[in-house]
């Protein structure tokens, strides 16, 4: 017997969005499963969830940790809360480019292609500045806008000046699929608040008496029987219980998803019995492929203390560009940041150089079999030379702000990197090496692909190529990382699998 049609793990971007779109089918008994709070009052949301000028770095937080590079280890931060990152990240809403959706498609996956996916960019999106374009959509559940230059802090009207004098183009709407060079950041916040996928999906989906939201609930494992996944184990105020559905959607992350699965039995056969777990299928690809996009700031000290604001919004602008000589058009990034450092501190901020297309893959592994145990991920960033050649290249793009227009007159000195340092391109490898960092975009650690493919794990549908029942539905399942931040291609992938499991339930054995 089953208690539900489907089951969602994690209501995060991906989860919410699933929720949102499959509970539109009164027919369809949806639970979904949070392993943190829920905040179903808009008016009674903590604050560190509202403010869209910041991150929140650790009230709502997985406390999870990692190795950009062997050795070094920093905090990850991880929305653990309903809306998942979705609810705590810096609201930036970046489209994927056509060329990535090209490449999803030539390795098997013709659902993503780019006129695929573009309904589904369109449904998800209440544009605010370009709804009418034929690219953007204007009724959707998430409102993106962008700061008019009115509104720009004076640093970053200062950014693009600079970047004019440098030769950038203008950029209105990076969301545009040709689009690239300097302009305002597309951003899914309406002034203070951050339009989460708690917000714009769940909250009008929480009236359907087909949805159930359970928080609080930390899903253990899968239940598997006979080669099909039928329900979860879960702990909620400490008690373990078993619920069961026909199909169980996994959208934990790209961080915990495919920990979710190895502690099912699911997984590389010899990371498994590492750990004392039984294999209920060998899945080489689970936990491999970790992708990222490493990043590297260049640290300023400026002249004028009263342009430090740690209550403005830390980022409102962006470049895109492509390195030189690179065949991936936009592969690089240099954002930048309003403030870095602590408060009370020297007053800095920041100008980031970030790899957006990356070669160089990570992999994810279990702590233990022990389901409150954190994953180890190890990101390797820039152990590739395509990697390092290109972050270096971008770095030295940063520096050149410092030393141009506007921004530079703003600066009284560069602390990082530290100019007394040599800064030959192979000095400059060496630091990215050492100091690169993530940009906080997990994904990759569960692909779909071809079942002829062995690494990967779900076809294009989302589907477990070794269990039946099991649906795998987040940032974890794109071949590689976008080049773009993650939100809204998270968003995406709940978007179409929410959509598919609405229109095409029987695909999905509903």
């Amino acid at each position: 017997m089953s208690d539900w049609d489907l089951i969602i793990v994690g209501a995060g971007s991906a989860g919410c969005a699933i929720a949102a779109r499959a509970s539109e089918n009164p027919n369809c008994n949806v639970l979904l499963l949070e392993a943190g709070p829920d905040y179903p009052d808009l008016a009674a949301t903590p604050f560190d969830l509202v403010n869209s000028h910041n991150n929140s770095y650790s009230a709502h937080d997985w406390s999870l940790d990692y190795e950009p590079v062997r050795g070094r280890t920093v905090a990850f931060p991880r929305g653990r809360v309903v809306g998942g990152s979705s609810a705590v990240n810096t609201t930036i809403a970046l489209r994927s480019l056509p060329e990535d959706h090209a490449e999803w498609a030539e390795a098997g996956n013709t659902e993503w292609a780019w006129d695929r996916v573009l309904p589904a960019y369109r449904r998800m999106e209440r544009d605010l500045d370009y709804g009418d374009a034929p690219y953007h959509g204007d009724a959707g559940p998430i409102t993106i806008r962008r700061y008019p230059h009115e509104e720009l802090l004076p640093q970053h009207q200062a950014f693009l000046e600079t970047a004019r004098q440098l030769g950038y183009p203008d950029c209105p709407d990076a969301n545009a699929p040709d689009s690239w060079g300097s302009g305002p950041q597309p951003m899914n916040k309406l002034g203070r608040l951050r339009v989460s996928c708690a917000v714009g999906y769940l909250a009008p989906a929480r009236i359907r008496p087909n949805l159930t939201i359970q928080a609080d609930s930390l899903v253990h494992r899968l239940i598997i029987e006979k080669g099909r996944c039928t329900g979860v184990m879960v702990e909620k105020a400490g008690e373990i219980s078993r619920i069961r559905a026909p199909l169980v959607v996994v959208s934990a992350g790209a961080i915990l998803s495919p920990a979710l699965l190895m502690r099912s039995g699911i997984g590389p056969g010899e990371e498994l019995a590492r750990h004392g777990i039984d294999v209920a299928a060998e899945a080489p690809g689970v936990g491999q492929n970790l992708c990222d996009h490493p990043a590297l700031s260049v640290v300023c000290q400026v002249k004028d203390g009263a342009l430090i604001d740690f209550d403005a919004p830390i980022i409102q602008t962006i470049l895109r560009y492509t390195a030189e000589g690179s065949d991936k058009r936009n592969d690089l990034q240099i954002e930048q940041f309003s403030f870095t450092g602590r408060r009370g501190g020297p007053p800095l901020f920041g100008i980031a150089a970030v790899i957006e297309y990356q070669y160089g893959r990570g992999e994810l592994r279990l702590a233990s079999a022990d389901p409150h145990a954190l994953p180890v991920i190890d990101n390797r960033f820039c152990e590739d030379e395509r990697d390092a050649d290109r972050l270096v290249g971008c770095l030295k793009d940063a520096l050149a702000f410092t030393r141009t227009g506007p921004l530079a007159d703003m600066i009284e000195a560069v602390t990082f990197p530290d100019p007394a340092r040599p800064n030959d391109d192979d000095s400059l490898k060496g630091l990215v090496r050492k100091r690169s960092g993530s940009g906080y975009h997990p994904s990759c650690t569960v692909k779909m692909g071809l079942a002829s493919d062995p690494m990967a794990v779900v076809d294009q549908y989302g589907c477990c190529h070794f269990q039946d029942g099991l649906v795998v539905a987040d940032a974890s399942i794109l071949p590689f990382v976008p080049r773009a931040n993650t939100n809204l291609s998270s968003i995406l992938v709940g978007e179409m699998i929410g959509e598919w499991l609405r229109t095409q339930p029987g695909r999905y054995g509903l």
